[in-house]
């Protein structure tokens, strides 16, 4: 029997010793009246070695054991943070001590005592009265030493969160980026709406679906990989103001910058351009930032960074030809692409259109210099099916994608409303899949007849959660800043 399976018979063993004592190891709810952190608080100006006089009764995970002959001290961590639980043979009975040293680091505690600082300087509970609230059955890994594979930590993220702060950290501002996020469209005069996931066609982005099927209506349906054509579908039906935040799927490869499953907030704003949209990308990110960091200051990946608005902005085409030397403008063609990057020698994978070309090279000779906050503007109208087109350039499109830290967190456009562009558009994307591009858009019926009813001229954003949760923790993967990340399954976690 290997070490791990040891500790828990013997964890198991003092769970049925519990039990023989008539002991519920598993009880229903635990009365609390403080959490650590509002007790470091009150009483931070408490002397060394003085009593409070006030008695508390606190609830956590033991994290840490200390027994020294006639006392015992404990480390108790709640969801706001530490204190030390202080046991001794004279407070408890002879029987009670015994069973408070028997308690096992993992395993959940109710106190009850005096607040005092001891000699050392350290704020405890004094402990009268202690109840297990859950018995822990399997250790916990050593703090450090326990959590080296990366790949348990995002298994097995409980255990991750049980001993590392800064995954505690990044799970607590994920949670106040996206409430700040809210608070704000919510003060601009959005209104938060839903969409289905569940989808009879997938649209709104260039990316492949995961397929399900529904079993009663005999029908495959698609996980949805954006949320724009039904948001849109509001903006018809006389919704002027309105965003979701929420899931979407696309079926692709797994990266530092790409999760299957990921969260996205979409908003969209009826008599407003492209313009009015990086307006409010530069102002709710830095807002955002001085809320959740208490600056528009940042560090990400070594780079200081300054979200303060205004940002800077750069056409698609002058940026490509600062870095690669290529014109994309003199290159009308797939061929004509290939052979200016084949003249060049540049390095870059070959790609089945011209726009996904474009892109690449966007991405390998643009994109990991944009640290600044950066927005790309005006793109080829192949890239962009759903974008109103630049008056005076007809190629180009009124669409920016924002980038910090060199990492594109978003997407916006000048939205599309003329409905027989937009079905040129959709059959033009059909052509490029029958080419071989097989991201490109699929005609959605439905959404034309929606927009032939009428669509006002609208703005459109998509943001990324979690890359930009990955931009405000300074965490450079992905799988750092989504709980649970979608991981190759393995048998032998366990």
């Amino acid at each position: 029997m290997d070490e791990s399976n040891l500790l828990r018979a013997e964890r198991l063993r003092k769970l049925e010793a519990w039990r023989q004592r008539g002991l519920d190891p598993y009880p229903r709810r635990f009365a609390r009246t403080h959490l650590a952190q509002q007790l470091q608080e009150l009483f931070r100006d408490l002397p060394v070695g003085a009593d409070s006089q006030t008695s508390a009764a606190l609830a956590g995970r033991i994290t840490a054991r200390r027994i020294m002959g006639g006392a015992a001290f404990l480390d108790l961590r709640d969801g706001s943070g530490r204190i030390q639980i202080y046991g001794t043979v004279d407070l408890l009975k002879p029987e009670e001590y015994e069973i408070f040293t028997q308690l096992d680091i993992g395993d959940f505690l109710g106190v009850e005592g005096l607040v005092f600082r001891t000699k050392k300087g350290e704020l405890s509970i004094r402990t009268e009265k202690f109840t297990l609230l859950a018995k822990a059955l399997r250790p916990l890994p050593e703090k450090w030493a326990g959590l080296q594979d990366v790949e348990l930590r995002y298994r097995q993220r409980y255990l991750d969160l049980i001993a590392n702060e800064s995954a505690r950290r990044i799970a607590l501002m994920r949670s106040r980026i996206v409430s700040a996020m809210r608070r704000f469209l919510e003060s601009e005069g959005f209104l938060e709406v839903e969409t289905p996931i569940l989808q009879p066609l997938y649209g709104g982005a260039t990316a492949k679906p995961f397929t399900t099927y529904h079993n009663a209506l005999e029908t495959t349906l698609y996980l949805r990989i954006s949320d724009e054509l039904y948001l849109k579908r509001l903006i018809i039906g006389g919704l002027e103001k309105i965003y979701e935040i929420g899931k979407d799927f696309r079926n692709e490869g797994i990266s530092a910058k790409h999760n299957p499953e990921f969260t996205q907030m979409e908003c969209y704003w009826t008599y407003a351009d492209y313009n009015d949209m990086m307006s409010l990308t530069e102002r709710m990110v830095s807002q955002i930032a001085k809320e959740v960091l208490g600056s528009t200051r940042i560090l990400y990946q070594e780079h200081e960074i300054d979200l303060s608005p205004p940002w800077r902005r750069l056409a698609l085409r002058e940026a490509i030809l600062a870095e690669s030397n290529i014109d994309i403008e003199r290159c009308s063609t797939l061929a004509d692409l290939r052979a200016e990057i084949q003249k060049r020698r540049l390095k870059i994978d070959p790609q089945p259109t011209w726009g996904k070309q474009v892109d690449e090279l966007l991405k390998v000779f643009v994109e990991p210099k944009l640290i600044e906050p950066t927005f790309i503007i005006d793109y080829p109208v192949e890239l962009s099916p759903l974008a109103k087109k630049k008056p005076q350039n007809p190629e180009v499109v009124e669409r920016f994608e924002p980038f910090i830290g060199g990492m594109e967190f978003g997407n916006a456009f000048s939205e599309l409303n003329d409905p027989i562009d937009q079905r040129e558009r959709f059959l033009a994307q059909e052509a490029m899949r029958s080419a071989g591009d097989e991201e490109a858009q699929i005609l959605d019926e439905d959404f034309l007849i929606a927009l032939e009813h009428g669509m006002p001229p609208t703005g459109g954003l998509g943001i990324g959660i979690d890359r930009l949760t990955m931009i405000l923790t300074d965490a450079p993967s992905i799988r750092e800043v989504i709980l649970f990340p979608t991981l190759r399954p393995r048998g032998d976690e366990m």
